[in-house]
């Protein structure tokens, strides 16, 4: 039986300042999952902050805020069998060092801050995060 999900999947400043855009879709695609809305903007810092809300209280919460309103970037509402789960595992660990050999992360993630995409990290923050983004 098929569980078809979406989930958000946003490629971040330093991805897209090394042109890596084309080719971490295709690693999407060739995974099996389906683009089924993308856009490239900038957001504000003001923004980022209400995105990453959930963080508030973490102290990593300032520089993520203002690393993803660094740049432009590419937000993505990916589609497939358990998007959520089998997105989490394409992306690898947040910590590029610690990603397993063929995840996103550890192909061209920088460091802990600047690892090249994020993917929700659950049914109910993709469904969130992809309204916040593409509200129709």
């Amino acid at each position: 039986m098929s569980n078809i999900e979406q989930t958000l999947s946003i490629i971040k400043p330093d991805a897209v300042e090394r042109n890596l855009e084309n080719e971490i879709k295709e690693i999407f695609k060739i995974n099996g999952f389906k683009i089924v809305k993308e856009k490239k903007i900038q957001i504000e810092k003001t923004e980022a902050e209400k995105f990453y809300k959930v963080h508030e209280t973490k102290p990593f919460y300032n520089d993520l805020c203002s690393y993803l309103s660094s740049g432009p970037i590419v937000v993505m509402v990916l589609e497939n069998d358990n998007a959520v789960l089998g997105n989490r595992e394409l992306m690898g660990a947040t910590n590029p060092k610690e990603a397993k050999e063929g995840t996103i992360r550890k192909k061209y993630g920088i460091s802990i801050d600047k690892n090249s995409v994020h993917g929700s990290d659950s049914l109910e923050n993709a469904k969130v995060e992809i309204d916040f983004f593409f509200k129709d």
